[in-house]
């Protein structure tokens, strides 16, 4: 048997994409709740402020705020170990840097986790996942060191708040996306240079690192991981010019783990920041800080390769989907262009694995596509999606293979949008990633109802089996 006992099968969601409810209950707004709708053609814009007339799909999303009971029972039916989700920072301080949490948004999660254990679920939570308060650009975000005082109070109100209700914890979503997407990352603007992105993610990693102490001090049961946005390439040829530029281009990416799980910057980094004459606002004391604030665990996402080449000019994420200016040839493309590549799967466990030898966990991994709803047996509407049954059982036999052939130590996996949401990049719905359908179209117009798709039912069995019965 490959996987291991209590291994954490479940799925994830965040806040933003699925709750809704955007001012309900003295929730300030959140970097999210400014960006508009767009699609695989049209970008996201941030706009100055909510405008009447716009569509801003976190405002709505799903309404998981006021239906959490119906999904998480939902996830129960299915067997979920786990659940992934997020508190959304700015229902429990809903400025960033206010002096006291607002008691509504504290409560509200009390029943979501209270949920979650009657279900038998353990709940995994990301403290932040692209909704850092919006109030906090009248200091400049996480461009300012006062960003990291208001994250550990939160992080501190959380920890205290829900002790023994959550054990599971990860600091910032994808947090190398500070290098890529700035403002959703952390309310940089997304035209920020260099030295202001690389000052706001030393201020995350500075935060993380209190966040995880603190954890620990205020509960020894406490696990806090960190959470690395899924960027793996493979170089164009091999020509060692292009096995060169593919290993510059990953060291962009992969210094946020170096410095999460080992507790420094690379001497690959510093270099670079040496040349770049990039200087980070250090003071007495941060150092120890890191190291003593490394995490327990890693976890991240996977949905796509990459491919790099001496040619390339970095990477272009503007419309939600990564490019390089390569592509694969020996492997297919979702309707979004994301590559569909498992044997990926195997090779990043593998590569996080050997370089850092701590526990991994794939915390967000699935097809986002087309989903028709029809009728189904006894006239209940169903989605008959044998390709998303496909794509993750190639998947699930890759993270097999790294367990069960390379002796890799994998936790858990919780797959992303166990119910259909609102999509990061793009800001639809019509990109769902689901395995249970949520009735609700682009505009945030429909029933709302959920529906169990074929993949509902794959699933559980799948759990059932802890992962054997992938049929």
């Amino acid at each position: 048997m490959a996987f291991p006992e209590g291994f954490l099968w479940g799925g994830a969601t965040a806040a933003n994409q699925c709750e809704g409810a955007y001012l309900a209950d003295g929730k300030g707004l959140n970097t999210a709740d400014v960006m508009t709708a767009g699609d695989v053609n049209t970008r996201r814009r941030i706009t100055d402020g909510v405008i009447e007339g716009e569509n801003y799909p976190s405002h709505t999303a799903i309404d998981h705020y006021h239906r959490f009971r119906e999904d998480i029972a939902l996830f129960g039916e299915m067997g979920f170990k786990t659940y992934r989700l997020s508190i959304n920072w700015a229902r429990i301080f809903p400025n960033g840097d206010d002096t006291e949490p607002n008691e509504a948004g504290l409560a509200h999660y009390d029943e979501v986790f209270d949920c979650c254990r009657e279900h038998g679920i353990e709940p995994l939570v990301t403290l932040s996942h692209y909704e850092t308060p919006l109030s906090m650009q009248k200091f400049g975000s996480w461009k300012s060191r006062k960003a990291v005082d208001c994250f550990v109070r939160y992080a501190e109100t959380c920890f205290r708040r829900y002790k023994g209700k959550v054990r599971y914890w990860l600091t910032f979503n994808e947090i190398n996306c500070m290098s890529m997407m700035p403002w959703t990352a952390g309310g940089v603007p997304n035209d920020a240079d260099e030295q202001t992105r690389m000052t706001a993610a030393y201020h995350q990693f500075l935060a993380s690192a209190q966040a995880v102490q603190l954890a620990h001090q205020i509960d020894p049961e406490n696990k806090v991981g960190m959470m690395y946005g899924g960027i793996f390439s493979y170089p164009n040829t091999c020509d060692p010019r292009d096995v060169q530029a593919n290993d510059e281009f990953m060291r962009t990416m992969m210094f946020y783990p170096d410095v999460m799980v080992r507790g420094y910057y690379p001497a690959y980094k510093l270099r670079e920041f040496e040349r770049k004459g990039i200087v980070l606002p250090q003071q007495p004391g941060d150092a120890e800080l890191l190291k003593a604030g490394a995490v327990d665990f890693l976890s991240y996402s996977y949905y796509f390769s990459m491919v790099v080449g001496q040619k390339g000019e970095g990477m272009d994420v503007s419309m939600g989907s990564p490019e390089t200016g390569y592509t694969n040839p020996y492997i297919p493309q979702t309707p979004w262009g994301w590559s569909i590549d498992p044997y990926g799967l195997r090779h990043s466990l593998n590569l996080f694995w050997e370089r850092y030898q701590v526990p991994l966990m794939i915390v967000e991994n699935g097809l986002g596509t087309f989903d028709e709803l029809v009728e189904g047996p006894n006239g209940v509407p169903t989605v008959h999606d044998d390709y998303r049954i496909d794509y993750l059982r190639q998947h699930i036999k890759a993270m097999k293979d790294a367990i069960e052939i390379d002796g890799v130590d994998l936790m858990g996996y919780t797959p992303w949008g166990c119910i259909d949401l609102v999509s990061a990049g793009t800001g639809e719905m019509k990109k769902r990633y689901g395995f249970i359908y949520v009735d609700v179209d682009d505009e945030g117009r429909g029933t709302f109802n959920r529906y169990r798709k074929d993949s509902f039912y794959w699933y559980k069995k799948v759990i059932a089996t802890n992962g054997e019965d992938l049929g």
